[in-house]
């Protein structure tokens, strides 16, 4: 009985132990190359149902007034009320109607570009003017295996996969760090990517950046699947052995 008490021990010890491959991310990161991170390789590509938030200026305040969305209230601009701003709406045929300039056309170009063209545009009623764009609702949503799963909304272009996990806390114990899941969403297709953190290949993908619409999923881990079953994991069933075998013990001592 003595024998088989340390065999059952030494078996719920060894079931709750966990492999450090499975936890440790960037485990080969020592032996990698990493690219240069361009920060303008990600430029945020705007879309349909995008909301823009545009700011004219220039040396007279007064001048530019009336090309900001404070000053215009039109159908097409719209009150946020969570981000306390302003903001113009990407209709379904990719234009916004900006004061004085009509409908202008900015799906698929970068915040940058639409700088530019705007710029471009109202030197024929300011005088060197600056516009800064910025999309207002760039969203990301993370489900699983976090502390804190739920949609995010962010103002940086260049975020990370690292900063959205970071932001919903990070990974729990239980997610699986090899099979992280991105669904994103790309010239009306979806793209299921699956990255495996534990390597620092995916640092120089295309997924290195996070995507407007994003939807990231942390799968559990086999033995989280497993607890949620009828009989649970290995050592469940190893404790429920040796509360047995101690009920035995007692009984025929």
């Amino acid at each position: 009985m003595k024998k088989l008490s340390i065999i059952i021990i030494s078996l719920i010890l060894l079931s709750s132990c966990t492999s450090k491959k499975k936890i440790v991310f960037f485990q080969d990161i020592d032996s990698k190359s990493l690219d240069d991170v361009d920060q303008h390789s990600n430029q945020l590509e705007i879309k349909t149902n995008d909301i823009l938030n545009i700011n004219v200026r220039t040396l007279n305040p007064d001048a530019s007034l009336q090309f900001n969305p404070q000053a215009n209230q039109g159908t097409q601009n719209i009150r946020i009320e969570i981000l306390k701003v302003n903001g113009y709406l990407v209709k379904k045929d990719g234009t916004i109607d900006f004061p004085e300039l009509g409908p202008i056309n900015v799906k698929k170009k970068t915040t940058q570009e639409v700088q530019h063209l705007l710029e471009k545009k109202l030197k024929k009623y300011l005088k060197n003017p600056i516009v800064s764009v910025r999309v207002i609702n760039y969203k990301f949503t993370i489900l699983g295996e976090v502390k804190a799963p739920g949609t995010y909304e962010i103002v940086e272009e260049n975020y990370t996969l690292l900063q959205a996990l970071g932001r919903a806390g990070g990974l729990t114990i239980n997610g699986k760090r090899k099979n992280i899941l991105i669904i994103r969403h790309e010239d009306g297709e979806r793209i299921a990517k699956r990255i495996d953190l534990t390597s620092s290949d995916w640092m120089n993908s295309p997924y290195y950046f996070i995507k407007q619409n994003d939807q990231i999923y942390v799968e559990p881990n086999n033995p989280q699947v497993k607890r949620a079953g009828f009989i649970g994991n290995a050592s469940t069933v190893l404790s429920a052995l040796s509360v047995i075998l101690s009920a035995v013990v007692i009984i025929f001592r």
